[in-house]
């Protein structure tokens, strides 16, 4: 039995940054809120997350699996005391938002 890799994931260039943005700081948002309970830092989180993802992106970062290694780097240094998350948990979460919104099943990587 040969195990295959799961090929990388490239996401279409953004056509709307600013929209992309939204979106996901929306979605994101909302994510955080339904997994345990609403709190005011949610909407810190999605929005640092957002800006994390969106400067990547108009970097010319287009693999997922760059992005959310960018994520999980850079929310190190954000302060999850207040808050049921980390760093992992919020870069994963944007990449399950990112699959299901192109349409791909996140748990095999299949359209």
């Amino acid at each position: 039995m040969s195990v295959e890799p799961i090929p990388p994931i490239t996401l279409p260039p953004m056509r709307d940054p600013q929209q992309e943005g939204i979106w996901l700081r929306d979605a994101l948002h909302r994510w955080l809120d339904q997994e345990f309970i609403p709190e005011p830092i949610n909407a810190t989180i999605a929005e640092r997350a957002t800006q994390i993802y969106t400067r990547q992106r108009l970097e010319g970062e287009n693999d997922l699996g760059s992005l959310v290694i960018a994520i999980v780097t850079e929310m190190q240094a954000f302060d999850f005391r207040e808050s049921f998350y980390s760093e992992f948990a919020i870069a994963n979460a944007v990449s399950d938002l990112i699959l299901a919104s192109l349409g791909i099943d996140r748990c095999c990587g299949q359209s």
